[in-house]
């Protein structure tokens, strides 16, 4: 399989075509699902739905993970981890390449990533005006994390939380479009949103194989640089097992819905982009089919999960 072209200045001549790309939109999806399960959560619980609170909720959540992009790419051209990663699987990998490549200057990427972040403000006081005050510390979390998560002095990612943060941050989403709706927080997001932020956590994990080289050198260590190829290699499935488990163990609890159960046919996806990596975690440039998988299977997972709580609304 080809691999996409990297992003050159001549390819993205158009400057709005150039800055919404620079979001790397693609990965963007990872939010969108986590926003539509935390509204089939509520709407599980049966209660009245507002439309327009969901649409801006979701815009919120997108453009709050367009920022955090954009923010990494910067901090990892800083740091110099993507200048000098020959080990990148494009797009997965060594970021979005658009300061590399002179499509964008580090000051406009700097620049970009905080006016979206501050778009992210005006629409959280949005819709705490229209909702509750509470929703303040959803947002300031989440907006620490995807801050934090890369930038100094705290660099998260490099200090080995880089999937505490991304389970966290996607998590928030999920509370988040479930509290704005429901002006209150509930039990329900926590336990079903859990199992999709550890499998979204883990296109991270696997994503850092390619680019250990790389972040050895410029210092980002987290657990794939820390430990040894062949002990690394099997955080990718001990995460996925908790995912898993977390759900079923959740719908024995009587938490979720049996129907929830049908989430688990994402399951076959994840552990076969777990033996792929037990096979090629020495030859990381091997894992291209392996991180389409754990996408799969993240997505699936969501839209699985989420229409079971859909079609079985009002039953616990």
């Amino acid at each position: 399989m080809s691999r996409p072209q990297e992003p050159t200045l001549t390819l993205f001549a158009n400057p709005l075509a150039r800055y919404f790309a620079a979001t790397r939109p693609a990965f963007l999806t990872a939010s969108l699902m986590a926003c539509l399960l935390g509204l089939a959560i509520f709407r599980h619980s049966n209660l009245a739905f507002d439309v327009p609170l969901a649409l801006v909720t979701l815009v919120f959540a997108l453009m709050a993970h367009a920022g955090v992009n954009v923010l990494n790419d910067y901090y990892d051209a800083l740091n110099g981890t993507d200048a000098q990663n020959a080990g990148r699987i494009f797009p997965f990998t060594g970021g979005s390449r658009f300061i590399q490549n002179g499509v964008l200057t580090l000051a406009q990427t700097r620049n970009f990533g905080f006016a979206l972040l501050l778009g992210v403000i005006v629409a959280g006081l949005w819709l705490m005006a229209h909702t509750e005050a509470r929703l303040l510390y959803i947002g300031l979390a989440g907006l620490f994390i995807g801050w934090a998560y890369s930038a100094p002095p705290f660099k998260l990612v490099g200090r080995g939380l880089g999937e505490v943060c991304v389970t966290a941050g996607i998590l928030s989403i999920s509370v988040g479009a479930d509290f704005v709706q429901r002006k209150g927080f509930d039990a329900a997001p926590f336990v079903a949103g859990l199992p999709y932020a550890l499998l979204t956590a883990n296109l991270l994990y696997i994503n850092q194989f390619p680019d250990r080289t790389a972040d050895i050198a410029a210092g980002k260590l987290h657990w794939v640089a820390r430990l040894e190829v062949n002990t690394a290699r099997r955080g990718y499935a001990l995460i996925a097992l908790l995912a898993y488990g977390w759900l079923l163990a959740m719908v024995i609890g009587g938490m979720l819905p049996a129907a929830a159960l049908a989430a688990l046919l994402s399951a076959p996806l994840s552990f076969n982009a777990a033996r792929q990596l037990w096979r090629y975690a020495e030859q990381p440039q091997q894992l291209g089919d392996a991180i389409r998988l754990t996408i799969a299977a993240m997505l699936l997972h969501g839209a699985l999960l989420s229409l079971a709580l859909i079609l079985t609304k009002g039953v616990s």
